[in-house]
């Protein structure tokens, strides 16, 4: 087989926060190891850690608490999260903050007494948002690059992963196979460990915010070989996409939730104030309500001139506006809007996918040699993710899985023989488009677009879910004939386009049958046959696999590893360690 070859101790898919923490966590761990970091763009310039506009959670002022930090997640969350996961998050974000700071170099906003500044973030008791302006993502990510590439760490650039490739057995994973997109031919990876970091992505609904390189491609991988997603229901819709109409891209790019945590309005076309008629913290409740809010505003015919709501921040002063967000009011200026001083169209718009795959909070998974972190994981955030958690969690779970790794190729060195045959068949399936006619990719897409954002999104019922159901099979179909061009294979974006929309198909049925499955309504997930919330102490959550051609779904009981329903983290800390918590 004319295979390009690759051996690693540590293959890490993808360079956001969670890929590059664990690569620098993995090398101080042992600075013998080869790490290769694989990326489907260029290392510091995409994926969607970068694209983080609001900033970090954690728990730093005096007065908060860890406690109290988790206590808002698991809330938020609905009582679904995995109680075990959201402890480590918010004990671990206190570290990560201190070692961003002063290990990497970020430069956080700073209040005048020379603390860090923590601004409101929707859904939280108390200011605990560390960010720098409006442009935090940049911050860590550029720290975060340059310490990867002082310190030498392996590069595979614009390396697409396609398949991950188990041993003869199927005991253990053995590498992946992958893409060059510079030449279009594919090379194995075989690595003593495997990092599936590539982030989620919901970019099958059509208006969406992550980055365009995203396409749910781990989510993808790891349903083809055969590991559990738990949580598949729950895609958190961002209140505020910008809406700049139907043909631009900048269409769905988040505007921040700092916005209306400083105080900015939501009008309905009607110029009328309205999330007080939905929930009495009005446009500081959590992403799901206000998304619930806007979409109900657009379904009774109250909307602006293209068919959204407007946000306005005017009435705060609009220089003070300029300084505090700087960059959006410039992304908000290249649009012909002017946040500062007037009105801007916004409209939810899909944001993070809170689902994921099944794992342990030593990031390890079922699979043998497999970790993962970040936005490919399931059961930290449940049904809602608190604005500025997700960051948080990325470098938090990127940092651990980093250390575990290299204290678990230590422990099981050297790389394991692939199953040939796989790597064969998995060629055969990616080649597949050339050998077929060309067919109509943007139909495809747009039907794809429509399909998820009218039934399985912000509002949801039986019907639509079965319907959604039956035209994302025929879908699936319809791309299974439809091919490429059988031209230059460098760069071509046609093909990538396929393979983009075959995972996307894949992972949004995967969606649709779990939010069939859940007969009740919780955070993101919302079934208008089925309002009730349910009974919280017998709260169970969704765990889907790729049998064959179907999806199965099963159900598995919420355990209350920390908290129960009713009570509060407090409840279990001795009186004297409950007063210091308590601030």
């Amino acid at each position: 087989m004319d295979l390009k070859r690759i051996d690693t101790d540590i293959l890490i898919l993808g360079s956001g926060g969670a890929g590059l923490f664990a690569a620098l966590h993995a090398h101080q761990a042992d600075p013998r190891l080869s790490i290769t970091v694989a990326v489907k763009g260029l290392l510091g310039k995409c994926g969607c850690t970068r694209m983080v506009q609001g900033g970090y959670n954690v728990a730093l002022a005096q007065g908060d608490s860890v406690e109290r930090h988790f206590m808002d997640t698991i809330e938020g969350g609905k009582w679904l999260s995995n109680q075990d996961l959201a402890w480590t998050l918010v004990t671990k974000a206190v570290e990560r903050i201190h070692e961003l700071e002063n290990e990497l170099g970020c430069f956080f906003d700073r209040n005048p007494d020379g603390t860090v500044h923590q601004k409101a973030f929707a859904g939280q008791t108390f200011d605990r948002t560390v960010h720098k302006g409006d442009l935090t993502g940049i911050e860590i990510i550029n720290r975060l690059a340059e310490q990867v590439w002082a310190r030498g760490i392996d590069r595979l650039e614009e390396h697409r992963a396609v398949e991950l490739i188990k041993t003869a057995d199927g005991s253990a994973l053995a590498g992946v196979l992958m893409i060059d997109l510079r030449s279009g031919t594919f090379v194995f990876v075989r690595a003593g460990a495997v990092l599936l970091a590539t982030g989620g992505g919901p970019t099958m609904y059509k208006f969406n915010t992550p980055s365009g390189d995203k396409s749910c491609d781990g989510l993808a991988m790891a349903l083809r070989a055969g590991l559990a997603l738990r949580d598949m229901e729950m895609v958190q819709f961002h209140p505020t996409g910008l809406l700049a109409g139907a043909h631009t891209r900048m269409t769905g790019t988040v505007l921040e939730e700092g916005l209306r945590g400083a105080g900015g309005w939501l009008l309905n076309g009607r110029g009328e104030r309205f999330m007080h008629n939905y929930d009495p913290r009005g446009e500081r409740a959590t992403r799901d309500i206000v998304s619930r809010g806007i979409f109900a505003e657009m379904r009774a015919g109250r909307t602006s001139p293209n068919g959204g709501v407007y946000i306005q921040m005017a009435h705060l002063g609009a220089d003070q506006v300029r300084r505090q967000f700087k960059g959006m009011v410039e992304r908000c200026a290249d649009c012909g809007f002017d946040l500062a001083g007037g009105k801007v169209e916004v409209v939810p718009t899909a944001h993070y996918m809170m689902g994921g795959v099944v794992f342990r909070p030593d990031c390890s998974t079922e699979l043998h040699g497999l970790f993962a972190a970040g936005e490919d994981t399931g059961g930290v955030h449940g049904a809602n993710r608190l604005g500025g958690n997700g960051v948080a969690n990325s470098t938090v779970f990127g940092g651990i899985a980093g250390e575990t790794m290299a204290l678990w190729v230590r422990a099981n060195p050297g790389q394991r023989e692939p199953d040939l045959a796989a790597i064969q068949r998995s060629i055969a399936e990616h080649e597949a488009p050339f050998m077929q006619k060309p067919g109509d990719l943007d139909a495809i897409r747009e039907a794809l677009y429509g399909c998820m954002w009218e039934d399985v999104g912000i509002l949801r019922d039986a019907n639509g879910l079965a319907r959604a159901q039956a035209r994302l099979a025929e879908l699936e179909g319809e791309l299974a004939v439809a091919g490429v061009a059988d031209g230059e294979r460098a760069y071509n974006l046609s093909w990538h386009d396929w393979l983009n929309l075959r995972n996307l198909i894949a992972v949004s049925r995967v969606i649709a049958a779990a939010a069939a499955s859940r007969e009740n309504s919780r955070g993101a997930h919302f079934r208008e046959d089925f309002p009730d919330p349910g009974e919280l102490a017998t709260s169970t959550y969704s765990v889907a696999r790729q049998e064959g051609e179907r999806v199965a779904v099963s159900r598995d009981p919420v355990v209350f590893s920390r908290v129960r329903p009713g009570q509060t983290l407090l409840d279990h800390i001795e009186p004297a360690q409950a007063n210091v918590a308590a601030g």
